[in-house]
């Protein structure tokens, strides 16, 4: 347990979490205002075949939309996304917490890790799962006219009135718990194996490695995550763009990934994962650089 770690340990449990959450709360904000324009082009690609590649994604939402379609949608996300990543840490450092103690205060092993970011991928989801469906709604509606949603409120009213909230609203959680618990498994494992290695590596404490290498192993452990789970969010896009009634397409998360296969092949669980993964490296990078540093001035 390093010299941060020793310090959190003094505070009360309470303290603890809502220092942990008001961290990702801030470092929720920074992925977002990084991130949204990159998901806007991931979300079209998925979901449309219009495109040929990220780049004519990109030049022809511009052209025809303007540069403010790269942040269609991004209210929901401001303010739900900066709640799940405060749920991703609040509940990733909890189980931290659990295990240490039953290792009586030894670090955690990496199996541990991972199920402690899974555990946080899990909780996040039951916010992650509407938030993101509202926000592929707006993203990938029609320009002008032709828009089926005036906003984000608008989008849940007419969600819940066509099947209720589990299966308007929550459409698609099933599969977002799968790729919750993946890829923040994947993303927290990642990140701790790097900070460890380093802080063993220099015999230095965690509090005392440099801002920029935060940054690396944050984007890099964001590929990571995006590696380890994309085929599940290409499927929960489907499903949470699908039409209803008549001209619902998908049945299940089953039936979704059964025709993925025979229309795509392999290469489906993949669309759109070049500008993901573009996108993930400084999403991912100025999310822990954030969180780090927002929990070292909570601490001092």
């Amino acid at each position: 347990m390093d010299a941060l770690e020793l310090e959190s340990s003094k505070q009360s449990p309470a303290l603890q979490t809502a220092k942990d959450l008001f961290s990702g709360a801030v470092g929720g904000v920074a992925q977002v205002l990084i991130g949204q324009p990159f998901d806007i082009v991931k979300v079209r690609l998925q979901t449309s075949n219009q495109y040929s590649s990220a780049i004519n994604a990109a030049t022809t939402i511009y052209k025809n939309e303007g540069a403010l379609a790269f942040y269609k949608g991004t209210l929901t996300p401001l303010i739900g996304i900066g709640a799940c990543v405060s749920v991703q840490f609040g509940a990733f450092n909890a189980a931290k917490r659990w295990f240490q103690e039953r290792n009586n205060g030894a670090e955690l092993s990496y199996p541990q890790y991972g199920a402690a970011g899974a555990f946080a991928g899990i909780s996040n989801s039951v916010l992650s799962g509407p938030i993101e469906h509202i926000r592929i709604r707006l993203q990938s509606q029609p320009h002008g006219a032709g828009r089926l949603y005036s906003g984000p409120a608008d989008c849940v009213r007419k969600l819940g009135a066509h099947n209720g909230v589990l299966s308007g609203i929550y459409r698609g959680q099933c599969v977002t718990i799968w790729r919750e618990a993946f890829a923040y498994g994947s993303w927290f494992t990642a990140f701790e194996y790097m900070m460890n290695s380093d802080a063993a590596r220099n015999k230095v404490d965690r509090k005392d490695i440099p801002a920029w290498k935060i940054a690396v192993y944050g984007g890099l452990a964001g590929e990571v995550l995006w590696l380890s789970s994309y085929p599940f969010d290409v499927i929960k896009s489907k499903m949470q763009t699908d039409g209803y009634g008549a001209n619902q397409r998908y049945s299940t998360m089953r039936d979704c990934f059964s025709k993925t296969w025979r229309a795509e092949g392999a290469g489906g669980f993949f669309k759109g994962i070049g500008p993901t993964l573009a996108r993930a490296m400084p999403v991912s990078a100025g999310t822990f650089i954030v969180v780090e540093m927002t929990m070292r001035a909570l601490n001092s």
